[in-house]
This record gives structure tokens, C-alpha cells and sequence, in this order.
């Protein structure tokens, strides 16, 4: 009985980002291209998705329904076990009987013909439980966070940090959210052509919605928008409207000159580019080549070939000699604001890379501020919820730069309020402290963390 197509890429992708840390949103959007079946494309990111996201709660019942535990089991069969769970606990539309016998193929196909045995009795065993409230099967005298590790399937000791700083209520809110698909978002490019590429996508099997945000923003369902002739054409692209909003808080003028830092994938650049017009002097810089190649072949699918692309670690002194007048340091970061998205994640992050992340953060925002012209304007942003990548980097900074002061929040809402749509509401995107923060669960962004910083003149 061969696999199906969805569950087989399922697999695949789950067995290389666990054996070779890939991302599976990357090997998602390589994988799933115009010869892929739009019910296999959407159930294969599915799969994919929802066990990443749930990888502690399908451990755990497997450790429920066998006798061996998930850490002893080679890495096939453990992810041909946590597709059957999924599919048994979370798809209501998928029969038992195709969980089960699909997940007993994968084991065969990936060459563990000794585990078809033992993939086959635990599936049946949850099969019969399918129905049995998680909840119930959790030891009741666990610690909070042990409790909430396993129900919402997050580290416990990430679970114990925000139960701190978010409070009980936000912090499970936030669990909740993480475990949900985002939505797909993005922004067209030409205004005047929105309402053909709209029906244009239409056509092409994908809904359109306006954003909550941005006026240029979309929510989109349905299809493989990536593989669309609107996206190939360069009239639109995809990116978290939270992420969108953030270039904007530069408030760059025509002829601008702007330095990217930690540019790639490139979508903050594309913005900058396009405020600051042919004329001007854009730079994005990365650490990584393979990324910048990546990042020319986006510039060149939206017509932006001018920008000048840069392989520089952020971290060092910057090699320029000009000083620019809008900088963008989108520092590399935990990334916990974008769990949804990027749900692996949470299974490869540690306590101690927080520090990591902090120190090299510090180095980037004090390399970067020293290309700032006077009366400049840098920001400095993180797609992460934590205090050391944000506030404690800013504040570190900022204590031994002389000259240089943060942009009060009301300046910083008169430089997106231009783009907002009109039932945004620009205060809620901002703290008590004047930073622009998104909180996943009530933005319904990823969650991002921005402030501005100006040099006086």
C-alpha cells in the first residue's frame, strides 16, 4: 500500500528538521510548488505544522499508549508516530484506519520494518482513546509549568519566564495562540493594480482579504500563494503585517540613504528601497552568502535591482565610510514572537542562547549607530518577547552612547499612520514605555519589538 503524496512529504520534512535543524517553512515552500495538489500542499503543511506544534503532547501520549519511551525510539518511527497521533487526536475528517495503516507504511518505506509492530498496537490503543480529554491523562500533582508543558506542548522553563512576565491568563492566551496556524498575510505593491490582482488570485483559487493593519496589507487563504502569477510577477508579497509595519517606523523620505542590517530574506528591504526611490543609496548586509543570493532573487522578483547587497557581520565595526541617514538593525533573535510560524523553534532554544543573543545584539545596535548621520533615525527591532533582546539591549546601549535620544511613541505613530488602515488603531501598537510591541494573541501578528533612535544634530 503506497503513502499518500501529503503524508510522505509530512515525513520527509519532519525527518530532515529534526535530523538536520532545517525549518520547515523552508522546505515547505521548495517542496509544495505547481505540481503539488492544492489538498495535498494544504494537508501536508498540516501535518507538518501541527506536529511541531504539538511535539510534547504527542511524546507524551506515546509514552501513555507504550511501553517504549519516545527518547529511546530511532527518529523515523518516532515521526511516524507523532503523524498517526496528530492525525487521530486533531483530524476529525481523516478515518482511523488511514492514520494508522499510513503511519505502519512510512516506518516500512523508511527501511523499520521491525517497528511496524509497535507503530500498529500504539495507534490502535490511541484510537480507541481518541476521545479522552488530554487533561485527564496528565498527573494531577505536576508543577504549573510541567502541567502546561505537556497540555500546550511548550517548554516548561519558556512556560515559567512568561507566567512571570505575562501573568497567568496572557501567558496561556499566548500558549493558545502559538498553537494555531497564523494567518498569511502580505502586502501588494502597486495599489492601482489591487483589485485586478485580486480577482487575478481569485481565479487562481485564493481568497483575498483586507489587512487589519495596513491599508496595502491582505489576509490570504486557500492556494499555494507563493506559487501564484501575482506573487511571480512581483506585485505582491508575503509577510506578517507586524513585520511590515516595522520599516515603516523609519519614516524614510525619497533619496534617503538607508542601511539594512541583517537584511535577508529581504522583505523590510524591499519596503526601505521603495520609500527611498531609484536614486538612492540602499544597502542591505548579511552575515550569510547563501542568504544574500537568496535575497538578490527576491530584489530582482519585485523589480528592485539597485539595492547594493553586502556578505558583513553585523557584530564587528561596520567597513563603510559614508554615514546613512535611516538604518534598520532587524537583529537575528530568539525568534519567540513567531512560534506559530515557526514552530520548531521552541524545541531547539535554550535558557542560555538568550544571553548569546543578547551580547551579539548589543554589538550589532553599537556597530550600527556609529554609521548613523547626525540627525539620523535608527531603529532597532526583535521578532522575540524577551526583556534581554529588547529593552535590556537597548538600554545597554544607549547608556554609554552620548548624543543620541529615543524617538518619543507620538513621533513614531506620525510615521505609520500614513499607512494604516482606517480602523487601525496606532496606540495599541505601542507600550506604556513608547517601544511598538505586538502580542501574538492580540494583534494576531507575530510579535515583534521595535523602538527608534535618533543622533542629534
Amino acid at each position: 500500500m503506497p503513502v499518500s503524496k501529503a503524508r510522505q512529504i509530512a515525513f520527509d520534512i519532519l525527518l530532515r528538521v529534526e535530523s538536520q535543524g532545517a525549518y520547515a517553512s523552508d522546505l515547505l515552500h521548495a517542496e509544495l510548488n505547481a505540481k503539488i495538489k492544492s489538498e495535498d500542499a494544504a494537508l501536508a503543511t498540516e501535518l507538518t505544522m501541527g506536529v511541531l506544534r504539538q511535539k510534547r503532547l504527542l511524546d507524551f501520549l506515546l509514552d501513555t499508549y507504550s511501553r517504549k519511551r519516545s527518547a529511546t525510539l530511532d527518529v523515523e518511527v518516532a515521526i511516524a508516530l507523532r503523524l498517526g497521533l496528530y492525525q487521530l487526536r486533531f483530524l476529525d475528517r481523516i478515518p482511523a484506519r488511514a492514520a494508522v495503516n499510513e503511519s505502519v507504511e512510512l516506518v516500512k518505506s523508511a527501511r523499520k520494518r521491525s517497528a511496524t509492530t509497535l507503530v500498529n498496537a500504539v495507534l490502535r490503543r490511541a484510537a480507541e482513546n481518541s476521545q479522552t480529554p488530554v487533561a485527564s491523562l496528565i498527573p494531577g500533582d505536576l508543577p504549573q509549568a510541567e502541567h502546561l508543558e505537556i497540555l500546550y506542548s511548550h517548554p516548561a522553563w519558556l512556560i515559567e519566564r512568561w507566567l512571570k512576565e505575562f501573568g497567568e491568563w496572557r501567558a496561556i492566551v499566548l500558549l493558545e495562540a502559538n498553537n494555531r496556524a497564523p494567518e498569511t498575510a502580505g502586502a501588494f505593491a502597486f495599489p492601482q493594480e489591487r483589485e485586478a490582482d485580486i480577482k487575478t488570485l481569485e481565479l487562481e483559487g485564493i481568497r483575498i482579504a483586507p489587512g487589519r493593519w495596513l491599508r496595502d496589507a491582505f489576509h490570504a487563504a486557500g492556494g499555494n500563494i507563493s506559487s501564484s502569477s501575482v506573487f511571480r510577477s512581483g506585485h505582491m508579497s508575503v509577510q506578517d503585517e507586524a513585520s511590515q509595519i516595522v520599516p515603516r517606523l523609519l519614516n524614510v523620505d525619497a533619496g534617503d540613504s538607508v542601511l539594512d542590517v541583517c537584511a535577508a530574506p529581504g522583505g523590510k528591504t524591499v519596503t526601505l528601497a521603495r520609500a527611498a526611490g531609484p536614486d538612492a543609496l540602499v544597502v542591505a548586509t548579511d552575515i550569510h552568502e547563501h542568504r544574500l543570493r537568496d535575497m538578490r532573487a527576491q530584489l530582482e522578483r519585485v523589480n528592485l535591482k539597485d539595492v547594493r547587497l553586502a556578505g558583513i557581520d553585523a557584530a564587528r565595526p561596520l567597513p563603510f565610510r559614508q554615514k546613512f541617514k535611516r538604518i534598520l538593525v532587524d537583529a537575528p533573535c530568539s525568534g519567540t514572537g513567531t512560534l506559530a510560524r515557526n514552530p520548531e523553534i521552541r524545541w531547539r532554544l535554550k535558557l542560555d542562547d538568550l544571553a548569546e543573543f543578547h551580547t551579539r545584539q548589543v554589538a550589532m545596535l553599537g556597530s550600527a549607530l556609529a554609521q548613523l548621520e547626525e540627525g539620523g533615525r535608527l531603529v532597532y527591532s526583535t521578532c522575540s518577547l524577551e526583556f534581554e533582546e529588547n529593552e535590556a539591549v537597548v538600554g545597554k546601549v544607549l547608556a554609554k552612547a552620548r548624543g543620541y535620544r529615543r524617538v518619543p511613541r507620538a513621533e513614531m505613530e506620525a510615521a505609520i499612520a500614513p499607512h494604516l488602515a482606517a480602523a487601525a488603531n496606532a496606540a495599541s501598537l505601542f507600550d506604556v514605555t513608547g517601544a511598538f510591541r505586538t502580542f501574538p494573541p492580540e494583534q494576531h501578528t507575530d510579535g515583534f519589538f521595535a523602538v527608534a533612535i535618533e543622533k542629534r544634530a
